[in-house]
């Protein structure tokens, strides 16, 4: 059955020039870019889905690097999903890109094929850090880039940083932070650094070459970070978000954390739709090999039962300054009336009208939060 209810379109582009020391999503290096398999097992899994989640409001196209790809390959892409699905008024289109990739005829080019929304991996104004994530770009270029997406009428603009690097100090980041302020993007993700297993930083971790942040650290600069991001006015609407005002929140993100449903294409992309989520082959071989079959392109999937759906609401409503209301959380926990004064107390949440919401000492315990009221 299709779903009535605005979906969110996400599109995953499995390329890079080069890979971040830090990433580890999936992708391949671009000279080995089979773009045209790729984008026609995309459309074939276009045609799987369309009857699914034939009404959608938000576009995201990620990566990987998209503004590697040719503009044509781009405009091929949104003519094809303006085709097949119904996209609803005055959608959110966005487009990650790389600062190095951004000029003037590819920003009106961008604009043209019915992007509004800019995602820009600057993660920092320090060449150091820079050269320690493994970022093909320089501070100079960033700021360049944010120059000329402002310059080019783009008037939703969202930033990336991330921060505690292992020999980070807080003047350094601060000063990051006062740089892009200077832009007043509309929205920035401000991401701790994960050294995860298996991605060159996370090797260098797991041999001793680098040493992470400690807790303490690391608590310091996610306060420090929203601290200063208040200060200048912005929402602190999402652990790792944050927005200029109610508009500028990321409509897309919302339908991760609002369990709304959303359609993943493209190698290792993720959907979810009522209580069942499903993942794509963690390979474009695999992925293009199964839609040429004829098959939907999945690796795995799960059907959530009530107790996973109400916890799973909890976590996500914790993440977020909308929090949850104390009707639902007494239909998750019978302890709420006992632990509820408690986490008030400890200062991990607040009560504003019928709703319970995370304070910044809650945003730090997130993962821990929902458990305290099993």
């Amino acid at each position: 059955m299709p779903d009535r209810q605005p979906a969110g379109l996400y599109i995953h582009t499995p390329f890079c020039r080069t890979k971040c020391r830090y990433c580890d999503f999936y992708s391949l290096p671009a000279p080995a870019c089979p773009a045209e398999d790729w984008l026609e097992a995309l459309e074939k899994e276009v045609l799987l889905y369309k009857d699914q989640f034939p009404y959608i409001d938000t576009i995201y196209l990620g990566g990987g690097t998209p503004t590697i790809l040719k503009t044509a390959e781009i405009q091929r892409l949104m003519a094809f999903f303006y085709q097949h699905f119904l996209i609803l008024e005055q959608p959110e289109c966005t487009i990650e890109a790389n600062p190095d990739d951004i000029g003037r005829e590819l920003l009106a080019e961008l604009n043209h094929a019915g992007f509004n929304r800019i995602s820009l991996g600057v993660q920092s104004l320090n060449d150091n850090d820079l050269q320690f994530l493994g970022r093909r770009h320089r501070a100079r270029e960033a700021v360049r880039a944010m120059e000329a997406i402002r310059d080019s009428g783009f008037e939703n603009i969202s930033i990336d940083l991330i921060y505690g690097l292992p020999e980070q100090t807080e003047a350094s980041w601060l000063k990051t932070l006062e740089s892009v302020m200077v832009f007043r993007p509309n929205h920035l993700s401000c991401y701790q650094l994960t050294l995860a297993a298996g991605t060159p930083l996370g090797k260098m971790k797991d041999s001793g070459e680098i040493t992470p942040q400690s807790e303490e650290g690391e608590r310091r600069f996610f306060t420090i970070t929203s601290e200063f991001l208040e200060d200048e006015g912005y929402i602190h609407y999402e652990i790792s978000s944050f927005a200029v005002k109610e508009a500028s929140i990321c409509r897309h993100n919302q339908k991760y954390w609002s369990r709304l449903p959303y359609l993943g294409l493209g190698p290792s992309a993720h959907s979810f739709r009522n209580k069942q989520r499903w993942w794509n082959a963690r390979s474009i071989k695999r992925y293009c090999q199964q839609l040429s079959e004829g098959q939907a392109p999945t690796a795995g999937k799960e059907v959530l039962t009530d107790e996973q759906v109400m916890l799973e609401r909890l976590s996500l409503a914790l993440r977020t300054k909308k929090g949850i209301a104390i009707e639902d959380l007494k239909c998750y926990s019978k302890k709420t009336g006992r632990i509820l004064p408690e986490v008030i107390n400890r200062g991990y949440v607040k009560v504003v009208g019928s709703r319970i919401i995370p304070t910044r000492e809650g945003f730090l315990v997130a993962d821990r939060l929902p458990l305290i009221f099993e």
